[in-house]
């Protein structure tokens, strides 16, 4: 695999902008690459999202997001992520707030196929090297 940020063929994006963080974010769901994956967040990183069954939202860190991310990565066949409608951009020249729609098809088996849709709302924000990262996500699905 040809990770060469540098190489104009390669489907990696280099993050100096806020459309590269979403195709780098499709990328690592694709691949299901945790190493791409963990470049696009930052270190104080913080995923959110509402617990319906119990009533509460539920967030948890960087360290988390990763091990997370790693089960789904490593326990599914395929993720088919598609990244929709921005509902809201708004930035200035070091951070930023997108409201993003995305479907997400998760197949763990021929016969387990889950296909999600839903919204999120994602804080940027350029790093030392000018790299947009993640700092906070907040899922604002209804799942």
């Amino acid at each position: 695999m040809d990770t060469s940020l540098n190489n104009p063929s390669s489907t990696l994006s280099d993050q100096s902008t806020i459309a590269g963080v979403f195709q780098n974010f499709q990328y690592a769901y694709t691949f299901r690459d945790t190493t791409i994956y963990g470049q696009l967040i930052t270190p104080d990183f913080v995923f959110t999202y509402h617990d319906y069954d119990n009533g509460y939202d539920v967030s948890w860190g960087r360290d988390e997001e990763m091990k997370t991310s790693y089960g789904l990565f490593q326990n599914s066949q395929t993720l088919n992520l598609i990244w929709n409608n921005i509902d809201l951009n708004s930035q200035d020249s070091s951070t930023a707030n997108i409201i993003r729609e995305f479907n997400l098809t998760i197949t763990f088996s021929p016969t387990d196929v889950v296909t999600l849709s839903g919204r999120v709302n994602m804080s940027l924000r350029k790093n030392a090297q000018n790299k947009w990262q993640i700092t906070n996500w907040v899922d604002e699905s209804n799942f």
